[in-house]
């Protein structure tokens, strides 16, 4: 009887391995393939979507900024416990006319987005002055208020 469970354990393990690497894709594969066949002037919105999609999001503050996204991760080797690792981590950034011809576009890979410099500056908030924190406050105090009745 231990021996058929030895057996079935072995068995169990040994195919839940895998031999090959599972990668996740995240976004629009082979992109940084794909904008070479964009055109700045003359590629516009309809081209842009037959070749690269919807795209992954489009800016919030100006209207015609689509930005596309392709994310590739691997498990690593059992020795570092299977951690995640990033294969590749491309941005694309359109920038579009108002007419809907492409006025511009950024390619940026992995190497690229490391070396970019983020602000260490922080901005200075006066807790008991602010509009947002008289409102919170106020809102706590409702809520606790049935407590004290208790």
């Amino acid at each position: 009887m231990i021996k058929l469970f030895y057996i079935i354990f072995t068995i169990l393990i040994a195919t839940s391995c895998s031999l090959k690497p599972i990668d996740k894709y995240h976004g629009v594969a082979f992109l940084e393939k794909k904008q070479e066949k964009l055109l700045i002037n003359k590629s516009n919105k309809n081209d842009i979507i037959r070749i690269l999609g919807a795209p992954s999001t489009q800016s919030v503050l100006e209207e015609d900024l689509w930005i596309y996204i392709e994310n590739r991760k691997s498990k690593s080797s059992i020795l570092k416990l299977g951690k995640e690792i990033v294969l590749t981590s491309n941005v694309l950034v359109l920038e579009i006319d108002n007419r809907g011809v492409l006025k511009n576009k950024k390619f940026y890979n992995i190497d690229d987005q490391n070396d970019l410099i983020f602000s260490k500056n922080e901005t200075a908030m006066s807790d008991k002055d602010s509009f947002v924190y008289g409102v919170l406050s106020s809102l706590k105090q409702k809520i606790d208020s049935p407590k004290r009745n208790k």
